[in-house]
């Protein structure tokens, strides 16, 4: 494997919770480049299924990068400092859908987008689910959001006729009707 190295690094931008480094990097050979990097905190995903285990509750939220509303599972920042993944997972939950998992079930974690950034994604599966009676959505965005019910077995539909497009909730959900199948074990087992 060869081992590159940082030599330089600045921050030229914030933005919101986000940062913009830009780095010089050396290969082996003493090459050296200037690379841009957004620095993020890091996400959750939760797949919420219903008691069926075969529902899947997502929302359908507008995005204004891509100027569209996507279907998405719940997700969310790891904006507060030191906390674990999992109360992430069931705080994020409960302010998009009003539920709090009564068992969280880790799928998965990821790098989003490793060529420009370093936001790193935890997956989780919500089960056991406890409806909480109100959400408690702080952003414009998430006050206008519509929860939507789908079935597991209509997720190769969803993505082949391009009404699922989110990576995220495509991997989540995957990997969530394989683990349910018994096809898959999850990071947990």
């Amino acid at each position: 494997m060869t081992t590159f190295r940082v030599t330089s690094s600045a921050q030229v931008a914030t933005a919101g919770f986000l940062a913009i480094d830009e780095l010089t990097i050396e290969a082996p050979d003493g090459e050296k480049a200037r690379r841009v990097v957004v620095r993020h905190p890091g996400a959750v995903v939760i797949v919420p299924v219903l008691a069926d285990g075969e529902t899947a509750v997502l929302l359908r939220q507008y995005r204004v990068a891509t100027g569209i509303e996507l279907l998405e599972v719940p997700a969310g920042k790891r904006d507060i400092d030191d906390e674990p993944p999992e109360t992430t997972a069931a705080r994020e939950l409960q302010e998009e859908i009003a539920f709090t998992p009564g068992r969280l079930v880790k799928l998965a974690e990821f790098f989003n987008t490793p060529g420009f950034s370093d936001e790193y994604t935890h997956v989780f599966l919500a089960l056991d689910l406890v409806d909480t009676g109100a959400t408690s959505a702080t952003s414009m965005e998430e006050k206008h959001m519509a929860t939507e019910e789908v079935a597991l077995r209509d997720l190769d539909d969803l993505i082949a006729r391009r009404r699922l497009v989110d990576a995220k909730s495509i991997i989540g959900l995957l990997l969530a009707r394989a683990y349910l199948a018994g096809e898959y074990r999850g990071l947990d087992a």
